[in-house]
């Protein structure tokens, strides 16, 4: 099974990686963490073995600093700013973090506390990372928060949108847990649009709400076939995966279209459960697919084909179930066939389009309306179109500030 290798550093590892680090004056590796997570702070701390304090940074910046060290980007952010690079290569600064989360585990250390307590009261539609963030901000400043998500487990897409074995389960309920320990109140199983509505969630007394909504309704490629059975759009896989609700895949020949991580993902997770054969589908080459560094190398590692320069044509089948898929190279004279049973489309998300009555406000929003006089904010990828989780961490919190601003305001003018 493939593994982020991040996760897996020694204590001695760790150790030598930290000793690498130019503890640069104003760090620029810091700069490039979206969620402000300072990495040169967090390393300092490590060197002078105050774990404690190294956990603390990182947890205070960025309440899922877990899941964030084993899915971000870094190659793309800090270590790519990393110093380091120029006499050497950057530090492993993901690899650091992870450590250090861990050790916080091992510790039992609450690396959060409230301020305060208030009776000001905040909801936020969706569960997954930007919603987390934002409630993290709130909750430490005293805010009651409520997060109300449709699935059955929080998390979003780092619950039901990434594979298994790069983000176990038990590190995204670690990470939560600390939300749940502050008090954070989380109702599954319920469906914004649907189930409620803003006006409701007012009348519950909510005096303000952020729609951290995600990216839930995949782009669909247009190409004959689309609609063949064991075709899935990338979502629905990776949903059926992770909750173990995917018929047996075993010695089955697989195809993912895309080059972003959530196609190395679906090709991660098809592996995983026991294709025989997994191969990407590219338009493009490798080095210009927008996956990670490290996702690349995972299906390298993992003996995933990868097909670069074709873009897809057509699903053939027979009696409505997929036998394979012809593409036609960027050169507009190569061609190929390829044996499939299954076949997973990438190709990006988007939002949803059903909001019930609530529809024209949520529209608004995303179209990055401001109705915060309304109480109403949002962030995430729904409103960024899904950069990165650690990004949507930032954008939570920069929007939990807005709220916390526009909730003292409000209850100033509530006593005056």
């Amino acid at each position: 099974m493939c593994y982020d290798k991040k996760a897996l550093l020694s204590h001695k590892a760790v150790v030598v990686e930290a000793s690498r680090c130019l503890l640069c004056y104003d760090a620029p590796c810091s700069k490039a963490c979206p969620a402000g997570t300072n990495p040169e702070k967090f390393i300092r701390s490590l060197r002078l073995k105050n774990i404690r304090g190294a956990a603390e940074t990182i947890r205070q910046a960025n309440i899922l600093g877990g899941v964030c060290a084993l899915v971000c980007e870094y190659d793309k952010l800090c270590e790519e700013a990393c110093s380091n690079t120029a006499i050497d290569k950057a530090i492993n600064i993901g690899g650091i973090q992870a450590y250090i989360i861990e050790q916080e585990r091992i510790m039992n250390q609450v690396s959060l506390k409230k301020e305060v307590s208030t009776d000001l009261k905040v909801a936020c539609i969706g569960a997954g990372p930007a919603s987390i963030a934002c409630a993290a901000y709130l909750v430490v400043k005293g805010v009651q928060v409520t997060i109300f998500d449709k699935n059955e487990k929080p998390g979003g897409v780092l619950t039901y949108g990434i594979c298994p074995s790069r983000l176990s389960q038990d590190v995204i309920d670690y990470d939560i847990g600390h939300l749940k320990q502050l008090g954070v109140k989380f109702e599954q199983n319920i469906c914004f649009g649907k189930d409620f509505s803003i006006s409701e969630l007012k009348q519950a007394g909510f005096m303000a709400i952020f729609f951290g909504l995600g990216l839930w309704q995949s782009k669909k490629i247009e190409i004959p076939g689309i609609t063949a059975e064991n075709v899935y759009d990338a979502l629905n896989f990776l949903y059926l995966i992770n909750t173990n609700l995917m018929c047996s895949i075993a010695g089955l020949n697989v195809i993912v279209i895309g080059g972003g991580d959530v196609a190395m993902d679906c090709a991660l997770a098809a592996k995983n459960n026991g294709a025989e054969n997994v191969t990407i589908l590219y338009r493009r080459s490798l080095p210009e697919s927008p996956a990670c560094s490290e996702q690349k190398k995972s299906i390298q590692l993992c003996g995933i084909n990868f097909i670069s320069n074709f873009i897809p044509k057509e699903i053939h089948q027979k009696d409505n179930k997929v036998v394979s898929l012809s593409a036609t190279g960027r050169d507009n004279y190569s061609t190929l066939n390829i044996k499939a049973d299954i076949v997973v489309y990438a190709i990006g998300q988007t939002n949803e389009t059903d909001f019930g009555k609530d529809n024209d406000r949520v529209k608004l929003l995303i179209n990055k309306h401001d109705l915060s006089k309304e109480g109403l904010f949002a962030g995430g990828d729904m409103l960024n179109g899904g950069k990165s989780v650690v990004q949507a961490v930032a954008d939570g919190k920069e929007k939990a500030k807005e709220i916390y601003a526009y909730l003292l305001e409000k209850e100033k003018k509530d006593v005056i």
